[in-house]
């Protein structure tokens, strides 16, 4: 009687401590403001590596690769009505790891590898035609990986792979000239794979890696002045893990924003950047499958995070992020 005595102790001791590590879990994983809602499915195949801009309450997504081919095919998600639509086809060559901006209410596509070459031809998009024209090819190195945004008329263009090293130098393209110019003055490292994000009509850059080593520099790039300027960088403190690759950039409401990406395998990790303090926080984790080179597009007050690759997976799933909504894992 003593023996079935002990045996009933210690699987009591067992199912407590469960039920302790069960709730500690529970707690760790409310502990970070921030929830993601699922949206439509992508009605296009699955693929990652896509470019994508965002024009009024529409963001744009195209091109990228599926695993067996490079896509030309481009779409549409509306962000009020919650659907996508097919748009006329993007009409340079198949690629991915291209870059996508905005500026005057117009798309911009360009560079990119076709499985072959970088590339460095660039294409406009008129969404009241649905139409695409060529604009003039960017007349330095042809490259991949490099990031781009449009910030009062201009589009901004830099860094990036040429098939041999990683970049550094940033250009400006100007619409009503259709030409492009160099920029001086950025002291960050050569990188691939970066993110940007833009807030009060400054950009940010960070992340990205070259030489294998994934990159702490941060900036932030004013065009009134065209100069860049270090802030603090990403392992300023010790319980930042903000550093990755092919990740996704947006601004919601004046905080920056960096979500999943490619850290020694494809994370899920959602960071929080605040300009007037110079700080990061870290908000609730992408929900679901962890992803990198995914399609995202914000509007400023509401922003998507959507499709990509995890290992040889292709996904066709987007979410919506609410990022000071409390966490709800029924969503």
């Amino acid at each position: 009687m003593k023996e079935v005595k002990f045996k009933y102790s210690i699987i009591s001791l067992f199912s407590l401590v469960l039920i302790i590590t069960s709730c500690s879990s529970d707690d760790d994983d409310d502990d970070d403001l921030g929830n993601w809602i699922t949206k439509s499915v992508f009605d296009g195949s699955p693929r990652s590596g896509m470019a994508s801009f965002t024009i009024g309450n529409i963001g744009y997504m195209g091109v990228g690769y599926d695993g067996d081919d490079y896509l030309k095919s481009f779409w549409a998600y509306d962000i009020e009505g919650n659907y996508w639509s097919q748009k006329a086809d993007f009409i340079g060559v198949a690629r991915n790891a291209a870059v996508g901006f905005t500026v005057n209410d117009k798309g911009y596509i360009g560079s990119g590898y076709d499985g072959l070459d970088e590339l460095a031809d660039f294409y406009a998009y008129e969404p009241a035609t649905n139409t695409w024209s060529s604009i003039a090819n960017f007349p330095s190195t042809a490259r991949r990986s490099a990031v781009a945004f449009g910030i009062n008329g201009i589009g901004y263009f830099g860094t990036g792979f040429d098939g041999d090293n990683d970049r550094k130098d940033f250009w400006k393209y100007d619409p009503t000239t259709d030409s492009w110019a160099e920029l001086v003055g950025f002291g960050g490292n050569k990188r691939r794979a970066a993110t940007t994000f833009i807030i009060d009509n400054k950009a940010y850059l960070a992340t990205g890696i070259a030489n294998g080593v994934y990159l702490t520099d941060f900036w932030a790039f004013d065009p009134a002045t065209e100069v860049w300027t270090q802030k603090l960088d990403l392992d300023e403190e010790d319980d930042y893990t903000i550093t990755r690759s092919n990740a996704a950039g947006f601004a919601i409401n004046g905080y920056g924003y960096i979500a999943c990406g490619e850290r020694s395998g494809a994370t899920s990790s959602v960071w929080e950047y605040t300009p007037s303090t110079d700080t990061w926080d870290q908000k609730t984790s992408f929900e679901g499958t962890t992803r990198q080179d995914p399609a995202f597009f914000s509007n400023g007050t509401r922003a998507f995070v959507g499709l990509g690759r995890t290992g040889t997976l292709y996904l066709d799933n987007i979410s919506e992020f609410f990022p000071f909504a409390d966490y709800d894992d029924e969503d």
